[in-house]
């Protein structure tokens, strides 16, 4: 597995799904106690439409925080030395690995729960450096927008998990709890309430108004939900100036979607969204042209 060394001298595992003379390539951030495997799916997905795909595992998380951790499970999700601003450098340096990697092609950066929240606070400083953002999952950052409390109470009749607020399908929470890299440990508890705070804030005025920007949530999702997104959607009009902005809410569909019961369509919405700002353009001679450099 590629590896990179973050500021702090952290050594962040990433891992690539390539294609074959790609379109474009989407970055994936993760969500808190969870790590980039569990996207392997989407990932095939997206493959299959012509997108290489590269994930890290975000620090304290996945092979990354065993890594940091020597091994130790217990510790999964805590960020160590530098904290969220520094989980959220990393997710950027891997931009620019691909950038370097996959020269002249588009790049998607998609975020799903906290990996949303790193992409919005990525977006801010240097949203000129990605083609198009897809946030799934995601949320207003704001307090009364963001739930930070626990996020089973509305579920938790539905089963003995714990998680069953992550999908209607079981089958989701049950891999959830087995999987050894995973932990439901609070975002509060895991980061300290002081880095947890830091998560709070607003888009950033006069971001670059052509940038494309989809966002995918449950109507059920206990993060932030149909209101939240919202919220967020129309900071990004009012407050951003971005001028192309969807939002898609999947009713009864909890946090997340590309694990839901309707992820086939979820999966479908991206693509076509995707097609729509990333067309298809027939250049054989272009990569011959790159084959001959």
């Amino acid at each position: 597995m590629p590896t990179y060394t973050d500021v702090y001298g952290v050594t962040i595992t990433y891992y690539v799904w390539p294609v074959d003379a790609p379109r474009g390539v989407v970055q994936i951030a993760h969500g808190v106690g969870e790590h980039a495997r569990r996207y392997t799916r989407l990932a095939a997905a997206l493959n299959a439409a012509g997108y290489t795909v590269y994930a890290d595992d975000h620090r304290g998380h996945g092979q990354t925080g065993l890594g940091q951790y020597a091994g130790d499970h217990s510790r999964l999700g805590r960020l160590g030395v530098g904290g969220v601003r520094a989980a959220a450098a990393g997710v950027r340096q891997l931009s620019g690995i691909i950038r370097l990697a996959e020269p002249g092609l588009p790049l998607i950066l998609l975020g799903h729960s906290w990996g949303s929240f790193l992409a919005q606070m990525i977006i801010n400083a240097h949203a000129g450096e990605y083609d198009a953002v897809v946030l799934s999952g995601t949320a207003y950052r704001w307090p009364g927008y963001l739930d930070s409390g626990d996020l089973n109470r509305r579920h938790k009749h539905l089963g003995t998990t714990g998680v069953e607020w992550l999908s209607r399908d079981p089958a989701v929470a049950a891999a959830f709890v087995a999987d050894p890299l995973t932990t439901a440990t609070p975002l509060a508890k895991l980061f300290g309430l002081r880095e947890a705070a830091r998560l709070f804030g607003r888009p950033a005025r006069g971001l670059p108004t052509a940038l494309p920007l989809l966002m995918l949530v449950g109507g059920d999702d206990t993060v932030g939900g149909e209101r939240s997104a919202a919220r967020l959607a129309e900071a990004y009009v009012a407050r951003s100036g971005l001028r192309d902005v969807r939002l898609v809410v999947y009713p009864g569909a909890r946090h997340e979607v590309f694990n839901e019961t309707n992820r086939d369509e979820v999966i479908a919405d991206l693509l076509h969204w995707l097609d729509q700002h990333l067309p298809v353009v027939p250049a054989p001679a272009a990569r011959d042209d790159k084959r001959a450099d």
